[in-house]
This record gives structure tokens, sequence and C-alpha cells, in this order.
């Protein structure tokens, strides 16, 4: 019986960089102790510097897709977002932040990965890779906005789904994380938010705060719905 049949970590074992401390030998509870403050403490502060960096970097960015949103809202337009894993969710956060904010006056933003139904119905009778591009075909016009969130930038249905928003007349947004994947040179986005990191974790926690920025860019510049 191989270790990989008996369960048992091998020293290779890929997220052994996530959490070195789970395969020590340590036995000394507050030595683990020390060890999980410490990996807790240094994820906080590389998140900490990758947001920072990333909100300079994408400073520009974010006022001038702001505006083009805020103009884009007063003119009756709506926000559609979608993701695939955790992307979904962050999708979701980011529409219930526009349609439900905490401050200022609600826009109308939709996340795409809401309805279950929806999603495995298109899932099986047309495949994965349309379940977006077909809801922005049934519910999406021109002068609307959509918004794919992604840590590689190059996910099928996402880029599927980018391409007939751009086709619609509607305003396109990426988040990516690495290199900027597809999205960094497609001309199906008009903006592509890019979080340089290779870890999901940092890059998902970085999109979050550009997210935010976003909301916070538009509210400034007072959008309306129309």
């Amino acid at each position: 019986m191989t270790a990989q049949d008996s369960g048992a970590k091998t020293p290779e074992e890929a997220t052994n960089f996530l959490y070195p401390f789970i395969d020590s030998e340590e036995h000394d509870p507050q030595a683990l102790l020390v060890d999980l403050a410490q990996s807790a403490q240094a994820k906080a502060a590389e998140s900490t510097a990758l947001r920072r960096s990333t909100l300079a970097a994408s400073g520009e960015l974010v006022e001038s897709a702001g505006a083009e949103l805020a103009r884009r809202f007063a003119a009756g337009g709506r926000l559609f977002t979608f993701g695939n894993g955790g992307s979904s969710t962050d999708s979701a956060t980011l529409a219930a932040l526009f349609a439900r904010p905490p401050v200022g006056d609600p826009l109308p933003a939709w996340c795409l990965t809401a309805d279950q139904a929806i999603l495995t119905a298109l899932g099986n009778d047309v495949g994965f890779e349309l379940v977006f591009a077909r809801q922005l075909i049934a519910r999406a016009k021109a002068g609307d906005i959509a918004v794919a969130l992604s840590t590689s930038g190059s996910s099928a249905d996402l880029t599927v789904a980018l391409r007939e928003a751009k086709r619609r007349g509607m305003y396109t947004i990426g988040f990516a994380g690495y290199d900027g994947g597809a999205f960094a040179t497609s001309p199906d986005v008009d903006t592509c938010f890019i979080v340089r990191s290779q870890s999901v974790h940092r890059i998902q926690e970085a999109q979050a705060l550009l997210g935010y920025q976003l909301w916070s860019s538009v509210h400034e510049k007072g959008a309306v719905v129309a």
C-alpha cells in the first residue's frame, strides 16, 4: 500500500507550504500555539501588503470604471456579476453591495450564480460553458454592466459570457489574479483588475477590497437609478 492509498501525507504534499506546522513533530502545545500565531500573522501581513500594492496599482482604473458605472446606472443600466467557486460567493457579495448598500441609494444589481435551478438547468441542457452567457441573453441589454470574477482570468464560462456581454453593448469588467490570464488581453474586457499574486486566498482577499473600492467610487459619484 502506498502513502497515497493509506491517506498518509508525503513530504512533497502540495499544500504543506500553507500550514507547515501540521506535519511538525512538535508536541509542546505552547510551541504549537506560537507556530499558529506566527502563521496567521504572516498571512495577514502578506494580505495587507498585497491589498495595498493592488489598490495603488489600480487606483486610476477604479476611478475610470466607477465613472462609467455611475454614468450607466444614471442612464438605466443594470449590473450583473458572476464567477465560479469562491469567486461565485465574491460575485454575490459584490452584487449585494450595490443592491443593498450600507449607505446611499440601492442600485439594480444581480448575481447570476444565485439561482440553482437556472444554473443546473443550463448546465444540463446546453453545457456549463453557457450558464452565464445564456442568462445575459435572456436578461441583459445594451447599457448594462457585466462583472466577471476569477482567480485565473481564463475560465471558459466567464470568457464566453464576457464575449456575449460585449456583443450586446454592455460595459465589461474582469477581476483576475496571477498575470490576468485571458482577461488581460481580451477585446471583450473593457477594464481588467489584476491582483498579481500566486495565492488564490490572497487574490480573492484583494479582489474583495477592489470590489468595495469600485462600489465606493460609484457611490461618491452620486450614481442614481434612472
